[in-house]
């Protein structure tokens, strides 16, 4: 039995044995793929589908290794946000000593932050605001109540030179301090946060449940991290200690910027601490609406870097000391509508004996704490005075309502005053 070729008009042939039928070259096969060739269903069409599985199969490699790169990013940006928050350990063990005498939590799951702006000079990025003497004070602090329907907050000031009792409080040196009767940003010095905190719950009768410290370097990334913060300055500024030098009006200010007008004192107004505590409400309210209207919260290109600055920014509990916790408390300030978000500082007048430094007014004071204590509403108005004519010396910036059944109302502001007009 011989074998037999046959020509084909393209040139090519196909040799076949006696017999045995001829196997179609790959063009035949592919015109029977595509139908082109007789019987275009056959063994063509067979062909046609191991291609699209084929193509399948490198679709979905290509979506596995995307969404593997995605992820593996996403873990990396999570735990490198997440180390970057330091943890207070040492605060915890103090508190944990004395939580015994501490109040107790407030009801309907309110929660109570104590925000601590530390003055301290360490580092190279705090050096060149003054020079480091080893002591570090709470230039600001403010009690940050967030009702438990998370619908209001009520940040509270508590002035630094107020007079205040200070328990026995372990130091940095591992010694205990006497207790003492002194102003209030001594309780920092003495024994850093867990020392402010028991000062601010003996003070108020209010649990502390979270703290947060934060430094100058700190306070200038979250304000880089957001854009800049506008403000409207009623007059031009030009102060050589608080490094800042503004025109009058509206004014979209940087990290540095924001430092200074947070921190003059003796160039603005009276050159009182009750001015200076004002601008720092008004500046918080200003934050606050930035992060608002520009979405930052809903939007992850804008969130990261505001994220990496805070929780680079930030010293903790251990509450707050995980990106899911920060979150959820961020995700819980969201809803709250701007004009429910209120400041004021704690009522306060002239010590008799020192007009440089305060005491609480009663029974203004008692009545404020009382209601942050329970969780119940508080009204803040606007002050009858303006900060440009009010006297240093009239420090009593609430005077509480008189009506024991009416909600009590206190001289303050709310977010939507920062708004420029």
């Amino acid at each position: 039995m011989g074998t037999a070729t046959h020509h084909r008009e393209d040139g090519r042939h196909v040799t076949d044995s006696a017999g045995t039928p001829a196997e179609p070259d790959d063009t035949a096969e592919q015109a029977a793929g595509d139908g082109s060739g007789a019987g275009g269903g056959g063994r063509g069409g067979r062909g046609g589908k191991r291609r699209r599985r084929r193509s399948m199969r490198w679709v979905a490699l290509g979506v596995s290794l995307l969404v593997l790169l995605v992820s593996g990013i996403g873990w990396w940006l999570y735990r490198k946000l997440e180390g970057n928050i330091t943890t207070d350990l040492t605060a915890v063990e103090e508190l944990e000593r004395y939580d015994r005498e501490r109040p107790l939590p407030a009801p309907h799951g309110a929660r109570n932050i104590l925000l601590i702006g530390s003055d301290s000079r360490a580092g190279a990025d705090n050096a060149k605001y003054g020079r480091d003497k080893g002591v570090q004070r709470s230039d600001t602090t403010i009690l940050l109540h967030i009702a438990g329907d998370r619908r209001s907050v009520t940040a509270v000031s508590v002035p630094r030179d107020l007079l205040v009792g200070i328990p026995s409080c372990r130091t940095a040196q591992g010694t205990r301090s006497r207790p003492q009767y002194a102003q209030f940003n001594s309780a920092f010095a003495l024994g850093g946060a867990a020392c402010t905190i028991r000062t601010v719950e003996r003070l108020t009768g209010v649990r502390i449940d979270h703290h947060m410290v934060v430094d100058f370097h700190g306070f200038k990334s979250m304000v880089d991290a957001v854009g800049g913060v506008t403000v409207c300055l009623p007059a031009s500024i030009d102060d050589a200690d608080a490094r800042l030098r503004l025109k009058a009006g509206k004014q979209t200010l940087n990290g540095e910027q924001a430092l200074g007008y947070v921190r003059a004192r003796k160039s603005l107004g009276n050159g009182s601490d009750t001015e200076r505590m004002d601008r720092q409400q008004q500046f918080l309210g200003a934050l606050f609406n930035k992060v608002q209207s520009n979405g930052v919260l809903l939007n992850p290109t804008r969130l990261y870097p505001v994220l990496d600055a805070a929780t680079r920014s930030l010293t903790t509990d251990p509450g707050l000391a995980s990106l899911k916790d920060l979150f959820d408390l961020a995700r819980s300030l969201r809803g709250v509508p701007t004009e429910r978000v209120q400041f004021l500082t704690v009522p306060r007048r002239s010590y008799p004996y020192d007009p440089n430094r305060d005491v609480l007014a009663q029974p203004a004071a008692s009545r404020l704490f009382e209601r942050l204590r329970e969780d119940a509403p508080v009204r803040v108005v606007p002050k009858e005075t303006t900060a440009s004519t009010r006297r240093d010396t009239d420090r009593d910036s609430g005077t509480g309502s008189q009506n024991p059944s009416a909600t009590p109302t206190f001289s303050g502001t709310n977010a939507t005053s920062a708004m420029c007009k």
